[in-house]
Protein backbone atom coordinates (compact mmCIF):
# COMPACT_ATOMS: atom_id res chain seq x y z
CA UNK A 1 0.00 0.00 0.00
CA UNK A 2 1.38 3.38 -1.00
CA UNK A 3 1.47 6.08 1.61
CA UNK A 4 2.35 9.17 -0.37
CA UNK A 5 2.13 12.31 1.74
CA UNK A 6 2.68 16.04 1.25
CA UNK A 7 6.14 17.45 2.08
CA UNK A 8 4.51 19.61 4.76
CA UNK A 9 4.28 16.46 6.95
CA UNK A 10 8.08 16.21 7.22
CA UNK A 11 10.14 17.62 10.08
CA UNK A 12 12.21 20.77 9.60
CA UNK A 13 15.43 18.72 9.35
CA UNK A 14 13.85 16.38 6.80
CA UNK A 15 12.67 19.36 4.75
CA UNK A 16 16.25 20.67 4.76
CA UNK A 17 17.45 17.36 3.31
CA UNK A 18 14.70 17.49 0.67
CA UNK A 19 15.78 21.00 -0.30
CA UNK A 20 19.41 19.90 -0.65
CA UNK A 21 18.44 16.81 -2.68
CA UNK A 22 16.35 18.93 -5.06
CA UNK A 23 19.17 21.47 -5.41
CA UNK A 24 21.84 18.88 -6.21
CA UNK A 25 19.45 17.13 -8.63
CA UNK A 26 19.85 20.20 -10.85
CA UNK A 27 23.56 19.35 -11.22
CA UNK A 28 22.94 15.80 -12.46
CA UNK A 29 24.64 14.77 -15.67
CA UNK A 30 21.94 12.73 -17.39
CA UNK A 31 22.18 13.33 -21.17
CA UNK A 32 21.20 9.74 -22.05
CA UNK A 33 18.21 9.03 -19.81
CA UNK A 34 17.17 12.62 -19.06
CA UNK A 35 16.35 11.25 -15.61
CA UNK A 36 17.99 13.41 -12.95
CA UNK A 37 18.34 12.29 -9.36
CA UNK A 38 19.61 14.14 -6.31
CA UNK A 39 20.42 12.69 -2.92
CA UNK A 40 21.09 14.19 0.50
CA UNK A 41 21.95 12.11 3.53
CA UNK A 42 22.97 12.62 7.13
CA UNK A 43 25.57 10.58 8.91
CA UNK A 44 25.67 9.51 12.55
CA UNK A 45 26.94 12.96 13.57
CA UNK A 46 24.28 14.88 11.64
CA UNK A 47 26.65 16.00 8.88
CA UNK A 48 24.98 16.34 5.45
CA UNK A 49 26.38 14.87 2.23
CA UNK A 50 24.90 15.26 -1.25
CA UNK A 51 25.25 13.59 -4.62
CA UNK A 52 23.68 13.53 -8.06
CA UNK A 53 23.60 10.91 -10.77
CA UNK A 54 26.42 11.06 -13.32
CA UNK A 55 25.80 9.10 -16.52
CA UNK A 56 28.41 7.90 -18.98
CA UNK A 57 28.33 6.87 -22.65
CA UNK A 58 29.44 3.47 -21.35
CA UNK A 59 26.22 3.01 -19.38
CA UNK A 60 27.54 0.71 -16.60
CA UNK A 61 30.18 3.33 -15.74
CA UNK A 62 27.48 5.78 -14.58
CA UNK A 63 26.90 6.49 -10.90
CA UNK A 64 23.62 6.88 -9.07
CA UNK A 65 23.07 9.88 -6.80
CA UNK A 66 22.78 7.73 -3.69
CA UNK A 67 26.12 5.99 -4.21
CA UNK A 68 27.77 9.32 -5.02
CA UNK A 69 26.59 10.80 -1.70
CA UNK A 70 27.61 7.68 0.23
CA UNK A 71 31.10 7.65 -1.27
CA UNK A 72 31.47 11.32 -0.32
CA UNK A 73 30.36 10.52 3.23
CA UNK A 74 32.88 7.70 3.60
CA UNK A 75 35.72 9.68 1.97
CA UNK A 76 35.10 12.56 4.39
CA UNK A 77 35.13 10.38 7.50
CA UNK A 78 31.46 9.48 7.97
CA UNK A 79 30.73 5.90 8.92
CA UNK A 80 26.98 5.37 9.11
CA UNK A 81 23.91 6.71 7.30
CA UNK A 82 21.20 7.97 9.62
CA UNK A 83 18.70 9.13 6.99
CA UNK A 84 18.70 9.57 3.24
CA UNK A 85 16.51 11.56 0.84
CA UNK A 86 16.24 10.74 -2.85
CA UNK A 87 14.63 13.25 -5.24
CA UNK A 88 14.03 11.92 -8.76
CA UNK A 89 12.58 13.14 -12.05
CA UNK A 90 9.30 11.29 -11.53
CA UNK A 91 5.83 12.55 -10.76
CA UNK A 92 5.64 9.86 -8.07
CA UNK A 93 8.28 9.39 -5.37
CA UNK A 94 10.73 6.61 -6.38
CA UNK A 95 12.93 4.57 -4.04
CA UNK A 96 16.58 3.67 -4.82
CA UNK A 97 17.51 0.90 -7.26
CA UNK A 98 18.72 -2.48 -6.01
CA UNK A 99 22.40 -1.65 -6.38
CA UNK A 100 21.96 1.52 -4.33
CA UNK A 101 19.93 -0.32 -1.70
CA UNK A 102 22.82 -2.78 -1.35
CA UNK A 103 25.26 0.08 -0.72
CA UNK A 104 22.82 1.91 1.58
CA UNK A 105 22.39 -1.24 3.66
CA UNK A 106 26.18 -1.62 3.99
CA UNK A 107 26.42 1.78 5.68
CA UNK A 108 22.92 2.23 7.07
CA UNK A 109 20.88 -0.95 7.41
CA UNK A 110 18.76 0.79 10.05
CA UNK A 111 18.44 4.05 8.12
CA UNK A 112 15.28 5.60 6.79
CA UNK A 113 14.83 6.41 3.10
CA UNK A 114 12.60 9.29 2.04
CA UNK A 115 11.67 9.35 -1.65
CA UNK A 116 10.54 12.70 -3.09
CA UNK A 117 8.76 13.39 -6.36
CA UNK A 118 10.03 15.75 -9.09
CA UNK A 119 8.23 18.92 -8.03
CA UNK A 120 9.25 18.29 -4.42
CA UNK A 121 5.68 18.30 -3.16
CA UNK A 122 5.15 14.62 -2.22
CA UNK A 123 7.12 11.94 -0.40
CA UNK A 124 7.11 8.34 0.77
CA UNK A 125 9.25 6.89 3.55
CA UNK A 126 10.49 3.42 4.38
CA UNK A 127 13.22 1.76 6.38
CA UNK A 128 16.09 0.34 4.34
CA UNK A 129 15.48 -3.13 5.80
CA UNK A 130 11.86 -2.93 4.62
CA UNK A 131 12.90 -1.98 1.08
CA UNK A 132 15.64 -4.62 1.03
CA UNK A 133 14.61 -7.39 3.45
CA UNK A 134 17.01 -10.06 2.17
CA UNK A 135 20.09 -7.88 1.75
CA UNK A 136 23.51 -9.46 1.39
CA UNK A 137 25.48 -8.34 4.43
CA UNK A 138 28.92 -8.97 5.93
CA UNK A 139 27.56 -11.77 8.14
CA UNK A 140 26.88 -13.81 4.98
CA UNK A 141 30.55 -13.77 3.95
CA UNK A 142 32.57 -16.91 4.57
CA UNK A 143 35.29 -15.81 6.94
Amino acid sequence: MKTIKPISKLTTKEKELVKKALEVKKRAYAPYSNYSVGCALTDEEGKIFTGCNVENASYPAGLCAERTAIVKMISEGGKKIKSIVVAASSEEPVFPCGMCLQVIQEFGADSEVIAVNNPGKLFQRALTRTLFPFAFDPEKLNK
